[in-house]
């Protein structure tokens, strides 16, 4: 198996990324496909993670989601079944060998219909599926990946093969060893997709006050019961997982959009601008405005 991801990573070096390799991430014209280098290892970086598949081509990276750690390299595939907040750091990567990965976003969607396809198991309905888990590749998953990849060497044929690939690793990934932690999170009854519910309304609502109680209540929970479920599937409280979502928006809309710290703190809800800077520091390691012109900077 490792012949074939050295023959994918090998396609990502010659082929896509020239032999003008730089960090970065790079969108490539499958949509929903993204090839990821970093040259260098790098210190704790925050991020909000999508729901995505990875599959680590070479090098190696840990991620933290709340008080659990993560590590994966070459061959290994980290899925993350749902929206959350994580810090992360490249653990091995040089110029000459960088961090090599490729992504697939997960179509909610495509899950939900080979769910009701698919014939699984009966689940625990108390149980919670976990939001993040990493496992080894299989040789289906990694050819799966490699005619992925090979797509972009013919433009042609992605608009129709494209679509056939990504659905074939969605399904491989669902009846796989931890295929019930996609499968929960997207068959209806089941706690786990009552989180994916919650997590949909925290977004919708960002700037609104925020009341544990209310949304357990529209999802039909007790408070204790909606807390421990959310906690179990995110690694956080819902209180926490609303104030990382709020900074991460924030500072996507100082990089991106101009805003300034006083409107970035009132577009996510927040009411006092020193309370604002304070989080934002402590998450991010700087101020706002520092931090900005670092990420700018490319620092």
């Amino acid at each position: 198996m490792s012949a074939v991801v050295r023959t994918i990573r090998n396609l990502v070096l010659e082929g896509f990324l020239n032999t003008d390799v730089k960090s970065g991430d790079y969108q490539t014209d499958i949509e929903g496909v993204t090839l990821y280098c970093r040259q260098k290892t790098q210190k704790v970086e925050n991020c909000f993670y999508k729901p995505s598949i990875i599959l680590v081509l070479q090098g190696a990276k840990r991620t933290q989601i709340g008080s659990e750690i993560f590590e994966y390299s070459k061959g290994d595939i980290m899925v993350m079944g749902v929206d959350l907040p994580a810090s992360s750091t490249i653990l091995e990567a040089s110029v000459e060998q960088p961090y090599l990965s490729v992504g697939v976003e997960i179509d909610s969607s495509v899950l939900v219909n080979l769910v009701q396809e698919t014939t699984f198991p009966n689940f625990d309905l108390s149980r919670t599926a976990k939001g993040i888990f990493v496992q080894k590749s299989d040789f289906d998953l990694l050819d799966a990946f490699l005619r992925l990849i090979k797509l972009l060497k013919y433009p042609e044929r992605i608009g129709v093969l494209g679509p056939m690939v990504i659905r074939e690793i969605h399904y491989l990934l669902l009846i796989g060893s931890n295929g019930d932690n996609l499968s929960l999170f997207h068959t209806v009854g089941y706690k786990s997709s009552q989180v994916v519910r919650a997590i949909s309304m925290i977004r919708d609502h960002l700037k609104k006050p925020f009341s544990v109680d209310e949304i357990a209540q529209q999802l039909n929970m007790a408070s204790s019961t909606f807390h421990r479920h959310f906690k179990q599937a995110t690694n956080m409280s819902p209180l926490q997982y609303l104030k990382q979502l709020r900074l991460h928006e924030a500072q996507k809309l100082m990089l991106t959009e101009g805003f300034n710290s006083g409107r970035a703190c009132a577009a996510v809800g927040y009411e006092s601008i020193s309370q604002f800077n304070r989080e934002y520091k402590r998450l991010f390691g700087d101020p706002p405005h520092k931090d900005i012109t670092k990420l700018k900077n490319n620092v």
